[in-house]
């Protein structure tokens, strides 16, 4: 039987919710599963090309991430998709309100998608939301 597609939505800005996204995007991509990512509100802004400034701590284990030098949900997100083929795609009415052009964004996220086309595509998939 094949796995059930993953369909991740993502828009938190604080970096706990940022790894778990990463964390399971990646353990999905990496184990077969076709993984779909949509990035959005507070976490697009993460994802602009060149940013390396990390995300705020939403509590203790956010700063031990840290400091035990955990890999960071960028390269994890960025990992989904070179060796799983995960699909990272970010949001267009987020890009719209931030005035951002897709050219801004890291290379390895998709072309800009609408969440309704987003929910339509993956009617059928494991939907979370970090």
């Amino acid at each position: 039987m094949a796995a059930k597609p993953i369909g991740i939505i993502v828009v938190s800005g604080m970096r706990e919710r940022l790894q778990m996204a990463a964390m399971t995007a990646a353990v999905g991509a990496v184990s077969g599963n076709a993984v779909t990512v949509f990035l959005s509100m507070n976490a697009l802004g993460h994802f602009v090309r060149g940013r390396t400034d990390d995300a705020p701590f939403e509590g203790a284990f956010g700063k031990l991430l840290a400091e035990k030098n955990a890999p960071g949900f960028r390269m994890l997100f960025e990992q989904a998709v070179d060796l799983g083929g995960a699909r990272i795609f970010p949001c267009s009415m987020a890009m719209d309100v931030l005035g951002l052009e897709r050219e801004a964004l890291e290379p390895y996220l998709s072309e800009p998608l609408g969440l309704t086309k987003f929910l339509d595509e993956h009617a059928d998939a494991q939907l979370l939301t970090f």
